[in-house]
């Protein structure tokens, strides 16, 4: 079977045995149980191509201050819960008082999901180096399921957009990304974060975004090269001009100097 995006209902086999993920039977027949894209290896399998967040322990993600509490951060992590980020789990030390100046409502933060109870109390924590405000660069919100495009086969994906457009990228388990470099890098790293997401459940994605990159370096080159051959020939016009000037000096001072020598020779000659 062919990837292909199905809806719940959609038939997908005759063969209930291989039922997977996302899936249901009825009548002796397999059904697709999400809007999602379906693929087949052992099992029959549709992996879901909207919804929210679910927050897992271990998880990296962008989360945003949305209350404070006597001793807790509450922030928006793109998900139907909330994630608390207690004042014991800051990195380093301070007053509850204090919360304010160092997080306040509005913030986002690289926080890692600590602990989620089986009544889904998300636990956060910053009690990492890695962990941090978010206070530079640009923040780009994608669907959470497309995380693992984004991230792509043992890192390839985030590995080449690093690369390849000299930007720093975060990619949050919740679909919050975080882009720091030079304002025209992170513009190219959007652009191709927004095609990945649009087209993630397209064949040949990572061929597509590889030859998109080249394509912008290539055109990048060329405004750069057409920079500096402006530049040339600026330069190069105003050593002429410069030129110009310095022979228009000079034949003045020798036209100047050979009549001084003249009229000092006539007037040798005259007194002898």
């Amino acid at each position: 079977m062919d990837k292909h995006i199905v809806v719940p209902g959609d038939f997908l086999s005759d063969d209930v045995k291989k039922a997977g993920d996302g899936t249901y039977v009825s009548e002796g027949k397999v059904y697709s149980n999400l809007y999602g894209l379906a693929s087949e290896k052992e099992k029959i399998r549709v992996v879901s191509l909207s919804g929210k967040y679910i927050p897992q322990g271990g998880d990296l993600i962008v989360g945003t201050v949305s209350e404070i509490t006597f001793s807790n951060w509450i922030m928006d992590i793109k998900s139907p819960y909330e994630g608390l980020l207690n004042v014991s789990e800051y990195p380093r030390r301070i007053d509850s008082s204090d919360m304010v100046k160092h997080l306040d409502v509005g913030s986002s933060v690289l926080v890692m999901v600590k602990n989620v109870s089986r009544s889904m109390k998300v636990e956060l924590t910053m009690r990492n180096n890695r962990l941090k405000p978010i206070t530079s660069g640009s923040i780009v919100l994608v669907s959470a399921v497309k995380v693992p495009r984004m991230i792509g086969r043992n890192g390839s994906m985030i590995s080449m957009l690093k690369k390849e457009t000299n930007c720093n990228i975060v990619v949050g388990q919740n679909g919050v990304i975080w882009i720091t470099g030079k304002d025209r890098d992170i513009d190219k790293a959007i652009e191709a974060i927004q095609i990945i997401e649009n087209e993630a459940h397209i064949d040949g994605l990572t061929d597509r975004i590889s030859g998109f990159l080249v394509q912008l370096k290539s055109t990048q080159i060329a405004q750069w090269m057409r920079k500096i051959s402006k530049s040339l020939m600026t330069r190069q016009k105003r050593f002429w001009v410069h030129l110009e000037l310095f022979v228009s000096v000079l034949s003045g001072l020798i036209f100047h100097a050979l009549n001084l020598i003249s009229f000092s020779l006539e007037t040798y000659f005259l007194k002898g």
